[in-house]
Parts: structure tokens; sequence; C-alpha cells
């Protein structure tokens, strides 16, 4: 049940990292952003731990900005990635 819970968490963070990802990121299928996302997730997860904030009282704010953000830096060099190609991947 918990890889359900990380691939939903996935698709969200994805496209969170997609919405605030600056420049010109529509050359990064949704297919892939949530791709990203779940690596963000997961990458997230073990960073939270290794910095002993993976479980804090209340929500868990900070491993969720982790996750966003490494959502975020995932989707920006992917769409950089696929600009220099100059072609789109469906």
């Amino acid at each position: 049940m918990s890889w359900l819970w990380t691939i939903l968490a996935g698709v969200v963070v994805g496209l969170l990292g997609k919405l605030f990802a600056p420049g010109d990121k529509d050359n990064v299928p949704l297919w892939l952003v949530v791709v990203l996302g779940v690596v963000g997730v997961i990458a997230g997860r073990f960073i939270a731990g290794a910095m002993g904030v993976e479980h804090t009282s209340g929500g868990d704010w900070i491993k969720w900005a982790i996750q966003i953000g490494l959502a975020v830096v995932l989707v920006m060099i992917t769409s950089v990635a696929l600009a220099r190609r100059g072609r789109r991947i469906t």
C-alpha cells in the first residue's frame, strides 16, 4: 500500500514541480512529469531521513518541501535537456 501512496504523491509532487518550474517546460510530457515526481518523492524521503526531519510533529512540511523542490529541479533539468535536443517526447 505504501507504493500506491508513493505513486499518488509522485503525481501531485510532479505536477507541482511542473507548475513551479520557471521557464518553458511545455516540452516535458505529462507521463515524464509523473515519473519525475515519483523519483522526487522517493529521493526526498531519503534526504529528509538523512537530515532527521522525515517525521516531525504535525505535518511533514519539511519533507514535502524537499520532495517538491527536487521535483522542480528534475523538471527543469529535463526541460533543458529536451530543449537542447530540439524535440519533444510524446
